[in-house]
């Protein structure tokens, strides 16, 4: 079927996107773990280079620094398991055993290297931080700085050698502390990051389903009633059945362009167009329709959702009855707009069992929810079924209603009716 003109160019004007991040983009989202993690790594090995070049400086025999080497790998590899993120999560058994084994790595050395092993305690205080709660961490870190006071004195060397270590050990535990912090939290975002991405697509998925189903719902249950009427006018009352077929071309015409509305949402259909529709079709089928309305100027959320309701009340009424009358009402008081059908011709022990069953109501709610509105059926023992919208003529800003918080008001004479019904 071709294209209308106008709808045509609207397409080509409207801007092209993947809804994927550009190349760029998704790089830049994909290094930034590796990244801090690199920057952590990178730290941690200055560090130990230090320490190693202060003992290859020494007199120390070939053996002892050799050995050196071997600690501080172990270090390293502590260090790693400790600064990685979720460490501080681990059993408690685990991370005694590791932060033990990590203080007599710490501490033993200082019997053979002296002041020379001294940047290894930093490592020890950062992992104090990273995997003991506040409380036991920081004066455990305090201690850890305090301790190395000790080896300078116990060499000879003057204060300011042991205030310098103490000095050099807090600085060094924060900045391992720093790091590992920073690079869990870059995984975290990255992680959270692709979460949101996720449940932004999922979200648009169900946009899309909800506005397939109020859209076209409606209109291919019209062009079915259409088609079969026509069925039975053919041979009897050609004359009719050709008007019908004018009519199917002009609801098909419609579904096209409300595939097209699908993208845009529904915020452009009109409470007043649609009762216009669906009182001419309830009326070609032969149907006796009351309507009354009494509206003013809605604002285009509530008229877009009013609309929406009723559509899906009138498919309901095709899809699932054998109406001989329907009334419409539409009204507006106090602020409030209040949308109610009622038809007969339902079968009392009508239950829809088709795997979306219900998907119908179930959508109309959520979309008066976001208006602060509210819907009520009733599915009546004698082949009765009413629905029941209401919502503010304006719709609240910035923030998303509930029904509790609604001051809903019921029309004289009438009395809340039970939240059930056939699905739609």
């Amino acid at each position: 079927m071709p294209v209308p003109d106008e709808l045509s160019q609207t397409e080509a004007r409207r801007p092209q996107s993947s809804g994927r991040p550009r190349s760029g983009d998704a790089q830049h989202i994909t290094l930034a773990p590796r990244l801090a993690s690199a920057i952590l790594t990178s730290a941690l090995l200055c560090y130990l280079g230090i320490t190693a070049l202060n003992i290859a400086g020494t007199s120390l025999a070939a053996l002892p620094k050799a050995i050196s080497l071997l600690c501080l790998a172990a270090i390293f590899v502590l260090q790693l398991r400790h600064s990685r993120p979720g460490a501080e999560q681990a059993p408690i058994a685990h991370k005694s055993a590791s932060l033990a084994a990590q203080t007599l790595l710490t501490y033993l050395p200082f019997l053979v290297y002296d002041s020379h092993w001294g940047a290894m305690a930093g490592f020890l205080s950062g992992s104090l931080l990273l995997l003991l709660p506040p409380r036991l961490a920081w004066p455990l870190h305090g201690a850890v700085g305090l301790s190395m006071l000790a080896p300078p004195a116990i060499e000879g060397r003057p204060a300011i050698d042991s205030l310098y270590l103490l000095q050099s050990t807090l600085l060094t535990g924060l900045v391992v502390y720093g790091l590992s912090r920073l690079s869990a939290l870059v995984q975290q975002m990255h992680d959270t990051k692709n979460e949101m991405a996720r449940m932004a697509v999922t979200k648009e998925r169900l946009r899309i389903s909800r506005n397939l189903h109020d859209l076209l719902g409606y209109s291919l249950s019209a062009i079915t009633l259409k088609t079969e009427l026509i069925h039975r006018l053919v041979l009897t009352h050609p004359e009719r059945a050709k008007a019908e077929v004018e009519d199917v071309l002009g609801l098909a015409r419609q579904s096209l362009a409300d595939v097209r509305r699908v993208s845009r949402g529904l915020r452009d259909m009109s409470l007043r167009t649609e009762l216009v529709s669906v009182t001419a079709l309830l009326k070609d089928t032969d149907m006796k329709v009351t309507a009354r309305v009494q509206l003013d100027e809605l604002s285009p959320e509530v008229n877009a959702v009013m609309a929406a309701v009723l559509r899906e009340a009138i498919t309901n009424l095709l899809r699932h009855s054998r109406a001989s009358h329907c009334s419409i009402e539409a009204v507006q008081r106090d602020g409030r707009v209040r949308l109610a059908v009622a038809n007969d011709g339902v079968d009392p022990a009508h239950r829809d069992s088709s795997q979306h069953g219900g998907a119908g109501l179930e959508n109309l709610r959520m979309r008066l929810h976001s208006v602060t509105g509210r819907l009520v059926v009733e599915h009546g023992q004698d082949g009765t079924f009413q629905l029941m919208a209401e919502a503010p003529v304006s719709a609240p800003c910035g923030r998303r209603g509930t029904t509790e918080e609604a001051d809903l008001w019921e029309p004289e004479g009438t009395s809340s009716l039970p939240q059930s019904g056939p699905a739609a």
